[in-house]
């Protein structure tokens, strides 16, 4: 059975879709790539699987959008061949070339939003999240294949309306991690 990526957190709960957060939620001018699990900032982050770490790298940063934090992702290829990208990280464990353990701590959940810094030009679901004090988590987007650019999801996201077709549900791994 894969390991829940959120060891320290009791809850599991999977974003149901059409919720904050979930797999393909619509955002207005954009969908969500993946998955957001929301817990305290610095909470211990595990890999679901076991692999080879493929690279690490900037996930969010005030440079390109306002509101963001400068957060980290760590992209994870496993044994099955699942792609995991484990992002919006405040801090890496893993290194470029590891061999990763399932369960192994890779990082730590960042706050990927700085709500003193949201204003009225956000978007709604930005608005929503840091008035919700939402504003720590871990975002999971897994893929069948390596997309041709690694970071064309800016902040875990896709500015199109149709699904590239690399991109799968990471709901069913986590339903075999033990969420709900």
């Amino acid at each position: 059975m894969p390991a829940w990526p959120l060891p320290e957190c009791r809850e599991r709960t999977i974003p149901a879709p059409g919720d904050a957060g979930s797999f393909w939620e619509d955002r207005g001018d954009r969908r969500h790539c993946g998955i957001d699990l929301y817990a305290p900032e610095g909470s211990r982050v595990a890999a679901i699987v076991a692999g080879s770490l493929l690279r690490t790298g900037v996930q969010t940063s005030p440079q390109r959008v306002a509101y963001w934090n400068r957060t980290f992702y760590v992209l994870v290829k496993g044994n099955d061949g699942l792609i995991i990208r484990y992002a919006e990280l405040g801090k890496l464990h893993a290194v470029g070339g590891d061999c990763i353990g399932e369960g192994q701590c890779i990082g730590r959940v960042g706050a990927v939003i700085d709500p003193q810094r949201i204003d009225g030009s956000a978007p709604a679901y930005i608005r929503r999240l840091g008035a919700r004090g939402a504003c720590s988590m871990l975002h999971l987007e897994v893929y069948a294949a390596l997309p041709k650019n690694p970071d064309c999801h800016p902040g875990g996201n896709w500015f199109g309306r149709e699904k590239p077709p690399y991109l799968i549900d990471p709901a069913e791994i986590l339903r075999k991690a033990g969420g709900k």
